[in-house]
């Protein structure tokens, strides 16, 4: 027992013998290892030859997807270009930016640039929603790098990011404008539905050049689908991100994209494709006249817009916003109360007090709805007194009351958009409260 308590002893005195404090694990402090991380990526950035392209995906904005042009400088200056519209595709705009160490490794873009744009609060900017925009990003966490690729996730929305060494190739794209946003003329056909064919193979399709999405419609086994999928441009067309795919094609992007006759044309996978005019929907949603009408009756409510119908491509085209004191115009089911008949097409006029009040309007017996999917409006009257210069109000009143009716697109939870049945040239869209 005192041997045992003897080796103890010595041992004890060994361990308080050793030197005092603990060898570092590593050779440099926390700081100098971020600033020398900073410096890896500042490296990284600036030493791609031919800069970076990327892809940014707004957290705000499922599905969509923004392509952009960046090249950095070691001055901490970063020329950009971007695919978001037309002025930021051929216009290059130089701003800043650097890296920050913050919780982990930061790449800011510190002065309003293209980025900015997906997420300013001024949804007239960039199609989304007032106060958030498309819920993108300006700074980022920098997740990591390998090879030609560096990873990025937004600092507040969480928006994801991929840069990718670019090419003297994709370079030039941008500088010397070869971006093909042909693509674009989809909005000088004069239908509401647009019909995309190639072979045998035929969908409606819809894009919404704001939110950089392409929606798929078609009808497979008696049963209608839907598939809505990100895009961005590139000197050929344009790439789907992810590609569309159904139960007989997969589609990567549009090739050789060009408007050509009142028409675009591309090829599908080498195969010639067109997005033609076409007065109605390959698949028509036969609920939506009457599911859009019976919203507004159960809640004792109204269907509003401000800028009326869309004519041959000519947006309020009966500037029906020149009319005084014009605020908006409704459609109000029976407006005199539930069970009450008349229906009315109502000018609602900005009033001295600062309120607004029904001022003008057609009047409509209850609507019929066909098996078809339209529905038909029956003019009973009139309320009020027109302006004199009230023929906006006029014309808007004659072409409601078309006997062939309108088709009801539901575009969202609280908005649907009201399509002439006759030739799918005219059309108004409502927003529900």
């Amino acid at each position: 027992m005192r041997n045992n308590l003897i080796c103890l002893l010595f041992i004890m005195t060994g361990m308080f013998a050793c030197k005092k404090g603990t060898d570092p694990v590593f050779d440099k402090s926390p700081d100098e290892r971020i600033n020398d991380t900073l410096s890896h990526y500042q490296q990284v950035l600036t030493g791609a030859p031919y800069g970076w392209r990327a892809l940014v995906y707004p957290a705000g904005a499922p599905r969509s997807v923004y392509s952009f042009y960046f090249s950095f400088s070691g001055a901490n200056r970063v020329q950009m270009f971007s695919d978001f519209d037309a002025a930021s595709t051929n216009n290059m705009r130089e701003s800043s930016w650097r890296l920050k160490a913050l919780q982990q490794p930061s790449l800011l873009f510190d002065t309003y640039s293209y980025l900015h744009v997906l997420c300013d609060p001024d949804a007239s900017h960039n199609g989304g929603v007032y106060g958030m925009g498309l819920g993108s990003d300006f700074e980022f966490a920098i997740n990591g790098a390998q090879g030609d690729t560096v990873w990025l996730t937004g600092r507040f929305n969480q928006s994801k990011a991929i840069l990718v060494k670019a090419t003297q190739h994709d370079k030039d794209a941008y500088f010397q404008h070869q971006i093909n946003r042909a693509i674009d003329s989809i909005g000088t056909i004069l239908t509401y539905f647009h019909r995309l064919t190639s072979g045998k193979n035929q969908y409606d399709i819809s894009i919404n050049q704001y939110l950089h999405q392409v929606t798929f419609t078609w009808i497979s086994g008696g049963q209608v689908k839907q598939v809505t999928t990100g895009y961005t441009y590139t000197p050929d067309g344009i790439t789907l991100l992810p590609a569309f795919r159904d139960s007989t094609v997969t589609i990567t992007g549009f090739d050789q994209v060009k408007w050509d006759n009142g028409a675009i044309s591309f090829t599908i996978n080498d195969v010639p494709a067109t997005i033609t005019a076409t007065p109605t929907p390959i698949a028509v949603d036969v609920t939506a006249p009457k599911r859009w009408y019976d919203y507004a009756v159960k809640n004792e409510s109204y269907w509003a817009t401000y800028y009326g119908f869309h004519v041959n491509g000519i947006d309020d085209a009966y500037h029906i916003i020149g009319l005084p004191d014009y605020a908006f115009l409704i459609y109000y089911p029976q407006v005199n109360g539930p069970g009450t008949s008349l229906d009315i097409l109502g000018f609602v006029l900005n009033q001295s007090d600062g309120g607004v009040q029904i001022a003008y309007g057609p009047l409509y017996n209850a609507p019929s709805f066909t098996p078809d999917g339209r529905i038909i409006f029956k003019d009973a009257g009139y309320y009020g007194t027109t302006p004199a210069n009230g023929s906006a109000a006029q014309k808007t009143r004659t072409l409601m009351a078309d006997p062939m009716g309108y088709y009801l697109v539901q575009t969202s939870d609280l908005t649907y958009d009201m399509v002439s049945a006759k030739d799918g040239k005219s059309w108004i869209t409502w927003e529900g409260f």
